[in-house]
Order: C-alpha cells, then structure tokens, then sequence
C-alpha cells in the first residue's frame, strides 16, 4: 500500500464528530505573560515616555513659534535649566532608593551664599567650600535617616526650613547680598562657553553622564535600584542598605553644591538668601515626569534629562512664544506631573494584578 504523504494525510480536525483542541504555550498567554507584558509597557513608558513627549513638545514648537527652534533660544533655555537639571540628577538617585529631598532649594541658596562668600579667597576656596558644605549636609540627614530609621520627608523638611534659617543668618536677615569680587577662573566656569553652549550646559552634561554610568555600570547603582524596590530583600541579598541610603544624599548635596557654584559663577553673586525657593519640587516633578518611580526602585537618569528639558520646553513656549503668563507654564506643568504620576500608578497597578 503507497505510503500517504505527511502534507495530505487525515488530520484529526478532518473526521467527522472529532473536536479540535488548541494548545497555545504557557509564554504567549497566560498571567506569566500577561505580567511580563505589563511590566515591559511600563518600563517602556518609564524610560522612553518622556523623550518621547519632548520630541513631540519641540516639533510642535519648531512649527507654531518661529522664533523657538533659533541656535540662541535652544541655548539660552539650555543654560537657564542647566542648574536645576544637575540638582535632578542628584535627586534621581535619591527618589530611586527610595527616599525623597525637600532640603535642596534651602541647600541649593547655601551654596550660592557661600561660594559668593568665599570668592574673596580665590577660585578654590569659592568652589571647595560651598560644595563641601552641601555635602556635609547631605551626609547628615542620610545618617539620621539610616541609622535612626526616620521618615526621609520629614527629616528633609526639617534640612529644608533649618538650613535656609542658616542661609538667612549668614546674610544678616537676608539683608547682606555679598558678590563676587573678580576671579578669572571663577567666573569664566559661569560665563565661559565652548562650541556655543556655556559651561554650564557642558557641566551639566557630564554629571548625567557620570551619573547614568554610576546607576547602570557599577554595583553601587544596582545597590541603590535594590534598595528602593524593597531595602528589607536586599539586606537579605547582603547589600549595604545603610551605606546606599546615606550615600545617596551626599551625592545629592554634591549635585545642588556644583549647581550653587555655577549658579553663583555666572551671576557674579548678589543673589538673595530666598534664592532657590521652590527648587525641590521642580527637580522632584522632572524627576518624576522623566519617569522614575515615587515609590523607588525604577528610575532613569536620561529620563531626568528630559524632564527638565520639557519643563524648560513648556516654559519657554508659553511665555515667549505664546507671550502667556509664567503662572500658565505651572499650571501646565502640574497637570502634566498629574497625568505622569496617574499614568505610573495604573501601569503599577496593572502590573501587580496580572
């Protein structure tokens, strides 16, 4: 009898009353795969979700404004967010441990003071002390904040309200605005440029460098991403939970101190003690916004990037380009924080239940 070929033989599905089952792998469905699915939407949405908005955001801009896309303005709204952006990055990897800073914008006006303060003892002394300062007060509220166990936003409360205080002591009431007297190097750090963007903007651009090769490269990154998805597993895992917590608040006083510096360099100082007010929501809503999770463990530090890039963004539109009030640019920014943090807590969400 000739042998029927595979290709024409009688499948099951040809007899009659047979009825047909199909088996679909556990990895295409089921709630492994469902979960695995929510996961990566939302780790697609946290790292890209941002960059993407900012592209959207300046094309549009390039197209309605015909003064937004000029070499001058991109540059100019560069170097303006250039000190907050660095402020960010530091908070970045604070919120990514899991914790918060409210005391950067008071730490941010001690380290304006002081280096304005210092200036008159030569470039080192106006760039050494200040950011040693902010250190030192970095490495303060992580020690409380480790070795006694206290809520980080209420122990950054007290750095934000006791340290401005400070600020405003040392100015005499506010009341003393002291400047820069004249160093070469010291101002050329704020007023000097190369290939067109300011120092600044280079600056700036080198701590994110610095800071994404720390978060993704070394152990320490992956220490601190542990930490804040669950500080009690990785204390289990071996890590050094107390040492990752208070490192990662003197990395943040390191960041507002070279922000300060900058700031101060490129005034020539004479700013006042209330300088910096507000500062830590802003670099906690670019954080945010660039898509790092409040509740800690996932961040990006390219996503911080460009959060700030699009606060600036959205600034620069409205009010130059639209000539709208600077109270519209917040209003807009808080409903964009709104919609980035609701969009992050469905995305949770979906991911726990599938």
């Amino acid at each position: 009898m000739p042998e029927v070929p595979a290709s024409t033989a009688p499948q099951p599905s040809d007899r009659p009353g047979t009825a047909v089952v199909h088996v679909v792998p556990d990895g295409e469905h089921g709630p492994a795969a469902a979960a695995a699915r929510a996961r990566a939407l939302a780790s697609l949405v946290s790292r890209n979700g941002a960059v993407a908005v900012l592209i959207l955001v300046m094309i549009i801009g390039a197209i309605t404004v015909p003064t937004f896309a000029t070499v001058d303005n991109l540059t100019n709204t560069a170097l303006a967010a250039s000190f907050l952006a660095i402020i960010a990055a530091g908070m970045t990897f604070v919120i990514i441990s899991g914790g918060i800073d409210l005391s950067v914008g008071s730490v941010y006006a001690l380290a304006v003071i002081l280096s304005a303060d210092m200036s008159k003892y030569g470039s080192a002394a106006a760039i050494l002390v200040p950011v040693a300062a902010c250190m030192l007060v970095g490495l303060l509220q992580g020690v409380i904040i480790a070795k006694l166990g206290l809520p980080p936003f209420i122990v950054t409360l007290a750095g934000l309200t006791g340290v401005r205080g400070l600020v405003f002591f040392i100015t005499n009431e506010g009341n003393d605005h002291p400047s820069v007297p004249g160093s070469q190097f010291f101002e050329t750090l704020g007023t000097g440029s190369l290939l067109g963007l300011g120092n600044p903007v280079w600056i700036t651009l080198i701590v994110f460098a610095i800071g994404w090769w720390v978060l993704n490269r070394t152990a320490f990154g992956q220490a601190v991403q542990a930490v804040g998805g669950n500080d009690t597993a990785a204390g289990l895992m071996g890590l050094p939970v107390r040492r990752v917590k208070v490192m990662v608040y003197v990395i943040s006083g390191f960041t507002v101190g070279v922000a300060g510096v900058l700031s101060t360099a490129l005034s020539g100082g004479g700013q006042e003690a209330r300088v910096g007010n507000a500062y830590e929501l802003s670099a906690i809503a670019a954080v945010v916004i660039g898509g790092t999770l409040l509740a800690g463990g996932v961040g990006s530090i390219v996503g911080t990037l460009a959060g700030i890039a699009l606060l600036y963004v959205i600034q620069n539109l409205i009010v130059q380009g639209f000539n709208l009030n600077s109270y519209v640019q917040q209003i807009v920014s808080g409903f964009f924080l709104l919609v980035v943090v609701v969009l992050q807590a469905v995305l949770s969400r979906r991911a726990r239940s599938a």
